[in-house]
């Protein structure tokens, strides 16, 4: 045992081993840094619109920080053992040739990352369409974006895809309604409620478009509730009113017909 805790602290003293922590504790120091600093410029913003877009430009920049920073730690440790790394960049000329047919994919992705921001396509928080899947811009990378829908399931996207996504927040935020009900009430009786009588109160919300209010049917069949979808769009830093203010017509719709809205039951059976 003796021996083996001697041959950890003989390891662990050669100059190598200490050059390679050193190396990785200052990477991690500056990359802490710069992610407070970025995470104070979001904070920068006058509006909740220009604090989702310095969020959205700022995980670009943590991104190219974190793969800079990974870079450069790792030459330098290469350097610590004896690799003549300039030598090594410069024989890996061919090698990064073919790397970069292999990759041209991962390249095109970043170069659509980087215009997506420069030519304001979406930002984070945002409501935007691929395909059949709505839902809002949740997380925003290099090479990806994450869309998150109404059921919660969320979809990654490549940013090389980025032309055959829709921006439904690009001049107005969009607005996705679940209303959950229960199983007993009748599907055709809680329709008939919305559309005639939700419906047209949203359109009456300040700031909403009218002619963007759409019941969108049946949304999910959860454990203890059906969610009927209703979608509108209004004007930009408004959809926060907008959804408090739909909230509180479908309260007082439901109680005008004595629906409630039903909550998760756990049912326990104890046996003696």
């Amino acid at each position: 045992m003796i021996d083996f805790l001697k041959s950890i602290l003989s390891f662990i003293s050669k100059k190598e081993v200490y050059g390679v922590v050193v190396t990785l504790s200052i990477a991690y120091f500056i990359y802490r840094t710069a992610t407070i600093i970025l995470d104070e410029v979001i904070n920068y913003g006058k509006n909740h619109y220009e604090k989702k877009k310095r969020r959205t430009v700022t995980n670009l920049f943590q991104n190219i920080i974190k793969y800079f920073i990974l870079i450069v730690a790792i030459l330098i440790i290469l350097s610590i053992y004896g690799i003549n790394v300039g030598a090594m960049i410069a024989s890996l000329g061919i090698a990064a040739t073919i790397i970069g047919l292999a990759l041209q994919d991962t390249f095109k992705d970043i170069i659509n990352g980087i215009s997506i921001i420069t030519e304001n396509y979406f930002i984070v928080g945002d409501i935007v369409k691929y395909n059949t899947f709505t839902g809002e811009v949740i997380e925003f990378g290099l090479k990806s974006t994450k869309i998150k829908n109404a059921n919660g399931e969320v979809l990654i996207i490549a940013n090389r895809n980025i032309l055959e996504v829709t921006n439904l927040s690009q001049k107005e935020q969009a607005v996705m309604i679940n209303i959950p009900l229960p199983y007993e009430q009748p599907v055709e009786k809680i329709e008939k409620i919305i559309i005639e009588e939700m419906v047209p109160q949203f359109e009456k919300i300040e700031n909403v478009n009218q002619e963007s209010v759409k019941y969108l049917g049946v949304n999910e069949l959860a454990d203890s509730c059906i969610k009927y979808l209703v979608l509108f769009n209004c004007k930009r830093d408004t959809h926060w009113q907008a959804k408090r203010d739909a909230n509180k017509i479908i309260l007082t719709t439901l109680a005008k017909h004595k629906v409630s809205i039903p909550y998760p039951q756990l049912e326990v059976h104890y046996e003696k």
